[in-house]
């Protein structure tokens, strides 16, 4: 990829995994999380496979195969099950995000002693910054908490961040060496069968298929799990898991813009306050050795 375009990789991530609330506002009153889930990864594995095909993508062995299905097992599986479980069964939307929001420290932290990354104390600053940030800009939220915060949604929703954190580092230490198409096609194998072995365990698989279900699914499909998905493993190969992770923190922030826009959602000054703060602070978790003496000239 041409360094130009690499340089738009962050601000198109941040932008398309955004969008993700989107789909889920629309799917979850028509289909159980897990159903829908394992539909959702089962076409997008079908739909990689035949690009893979197509374009004649070099495809893994068995041992980085195996690797990329935990990795997606954990970031996909995992990670959204445990959130759309928590949502599903009532924990605020804002709550889920904030929990989610931890995944970036705890990232640097197993980070530093499982990949030997250097994490500077600028980037712990900035870490910590950001997750400020996402505090502020979700505050208003919080105060929506009732009887859906319970021991079980909380766990699920601390489990999902732990999955988060555990498939990104998986993925950059033994999934990272092959093709991106084919590694991803091989996540998406994983996260499809341990979405539809959950969904046979514990859900009726009650679907109702309408507009709004069919929108949802091409949307998180397409954009979320090819668009947004792709631009993930190219910043995971390329980059330090402490910076890349830091990039989740924007989310919220961008989050809030597209629900004041789309959905005429409050947006108060402290929320902007909030929104600077998190930039701030993937400012410096991105920031490389030299960045300021370059920026002062």
């Amino acid at each position: 990829m041409p360094s130009s375009l690499k340089k738009l990789v962050p601000a198109a991530f941040v932008l398309f995994w955004s969008t993700g609330f989107i789909g889920a506002r629309y799917a979850m009153p028509w289909a159980e999380p897990f159903t829908f889930l394992a539909a959702r990864f089962a076409l997008a594995f079908l739909l990689l496979g035949l690009l893979s095909v197509l374009v004649g993508a070099r495809w893994t062995g068995r041992r980085l195969a195996l690797h990329s299905a935990i990795a997606g097992a954990l970031m996909h599986g995992v990670y959204l099950g445990g959130v759309f479980w928590a949502i599903h069964r009532g924990l605020p939307a804002g709550l889920a995000a904030l929990i989610a929001g931890l995944q970036p420290l705890v990232t640097a932290l197993v980070a530093g002693r499982v990949l030997g990354e250097r994490v500077l104390p600028r980037h712990w600053a900035g870490l910590a910054a950001g997750f400020a940030g996402v505090a502020i800009v979700l505050s208003p939220q919080l105060g929506a908490i009732d009887g859906g915060v319970t021991w079980q949604t909380l766990s699920a929703a601390f489990v999902a961040m732990a999955g988060m954190t555990a498939g990104t580092i998986w993925q950059k230490r033994f999934g990272a060496g092959g093709d991106l198409v084919t590694g991803t096609v091989f996540q998406y194998l994983g996260v499809a069968a341990v979405m539809t072995a959950a969904s046979f365990a514990v859900e009726t698989r009650t679907v109702t298929i309408n507009g709004e279900l069919v929108f949802a699914m091409l949307w998180l499909v397409l954009v979320l799990s090819i668009g947004a998905i792709f631009l993930l493993m190219v910043m995971i190969r390329d980059g330090e898991m402490s910076k890349v992770s830091s990039l989740f923190y924007l989310v919220p922030a961008v989050t809030a813009i597209m629900a004041w826009a789309l959905f005429g959602e409050t947006l108060t000054p402290l929320q902007l306050a909030g929104m600077a703060l998190t930039m701030l602070g993937v400012g410096l978790a991105m920031a490389q050795p030299g960045t300021r003496a370059r920026a002062s000239t």
